[in-house]
C-alpha cells in the first residue's frame, strides 16, 4: 500500500502545481484553447511517459509554459514533452508547426513528406525554379525511408524546396541530446519531416514568432559540433536564372541512387 502511495504522489504533486499555474496558462494560451483542456492534455502526456514526472520540476513546468505560449497542445501530434538527461523539454511537432504556419497567413502552403526506396521521386532545378515530382507507392511495400523533403509556396507564387537524404538526417540525429526521446519509436519519422522543415525555414519569409516555434528545441542539439558547417546561403528566386546559367542546366536526384551527404548545419 505504501508503495502505491509513493507512485501516485509525484504525479498528484505535478497536477496540483499545474492547477496553481492555471491563470498563467490562461494568459499565455490563445483564446480558443481552454486552460483546463491544456492541463488535461499535459496530464495525459505525463501518464503516457511516466519518466517525465521524475524530471527536474522547474524544467517540466517551463516546458509546459512554452507550449502554452506557442498555443500548441503537448499531445504528441502538435507538440511533445520529452526527456533529455534529468530535464524535460517541449518540442513542437510537424502538425503543430504547420498549424502555426497556416494561422500566420505568411505562406500559401507548406508540407513535408517522407521518401521511401520504392517511391518514384525526382528533384530538379531549372530556369523556372525548384521542382519536385513525388509519387509514393500506393500499394505494397514502400521500402525503407531514404529521404525527406519540405516544400513551401509563398503568396507571391515562389516555391522553396529542401531535400535531405538519410545520411543528412542521421547527422542531425547524431547531434541530438535526446536520441531516446522524439528520435525513437513512433516519433522518428516526425523528426525527419521536422528536420526538413527547419532547414527550409532558413529560406522562408516568416515572422520572428513563427521562427521561434520552429526552433524551440535548439537546446536539445549540440550546436557546437565540429562537424557542422555554416548555414547555406539563401538563393532568392530572382537570382535563380543567373545561378542556373553558371551551372549545369538540370540537377536530378533519383531515389534509387545514393545522394551525396552534407554535414549537419545548426543542429538541423
Amino acid at each position: 500500500m505504501a508503495n502505491e502511495i509513493q507512485k501516485v504522489k509525484p504525479i498528484e504533486e505535478v497536477r496540483g502545481a499545474l492547477t496553481k499555474m492555471q491563470e498563467q496558462f490562461k494568459m499565455a494560451l490563445p483564446k480558443q484553447i481552454d486552460p483546463d483542456k491544456f492541463i488535461r492534455v499535459v496530464m495525459t502526456a505525463l501518464q503516457q511517459t511516466p519518466a517525465l514526472v521524475t524530471a527536474n520540476r522547474q524544467t517540466l513546468y517551463a516546458a509546459c509554459m512554452k507550449a502554452a505560449q506557442d498555443g500548441l497542445l503537448p499531445d504528441g501530434r502538435e507538440a511533445a514533452l520529452v526527456m533529455y538527461g534529468q530535464d524535460a523539454a517541449y518540442i513542437p511537432m510537424v502538425s503543430g508547426i504547420l498549424k502555426k504556419v497556416r494561422n500566420s497567413g505568411e505562406l500559401a502552403s507548406i508540407t513535408s513528406q517522407m521518401v521511401h526506396k520504392n517511391d518514384r521521386f525526382r528533384f530538379w532545378i531549372d530556369i523556372d525554379g525548384e521542382h519536385i515530382d513525388h509519387e509514393p507507392l500506393m500499394f505494397g511495400d514502400r521500402g525503407e525511408a531514404i529521404g525527406v523533403y519540405a516544400l513551401a509556396k509563398t503568396k507571391d507564387g515562389a516555391v522553396y524546396v529542401e531535400v535531405m537524404d538519410k545520411a543528412q538526417v542521421m547527422a542531425v540525429k547524431g547531434a541530438s541530446r535526446a536520441k531516446s526521446g522524439p528520435w525513437a519509436g513512433a516519433f522518428e519519422h516526425e523528426m525527419w519531416r521536422k528536420t526538413a522543415i527547419r532547414r527550409l525555414s532558413k529560406r522562408l519569409p516568416m515572422s520572428t514568432d513563427l521562427e521561434q516555434v520552429i526552433r524551440r528545441d535548439d537546446e536539445l542539439y549540440d550546436l557546437e559540433k565540429p562537424t557542422q558547417e555554416p548555414p547555406a546561403p539563401v538563393t532568392k528566386p530572382k537570382k535563380l536564372k543567373k545561378l542556373i546559367e553558371e551551372q549545369a542546366p538540370e540537377t536530378v536526384v533519383n531515389v534509387q541512387t545514393t545522394i551525396e551527404p552534407e554535414k549537419v548545419e545548426d543542429g538541423i
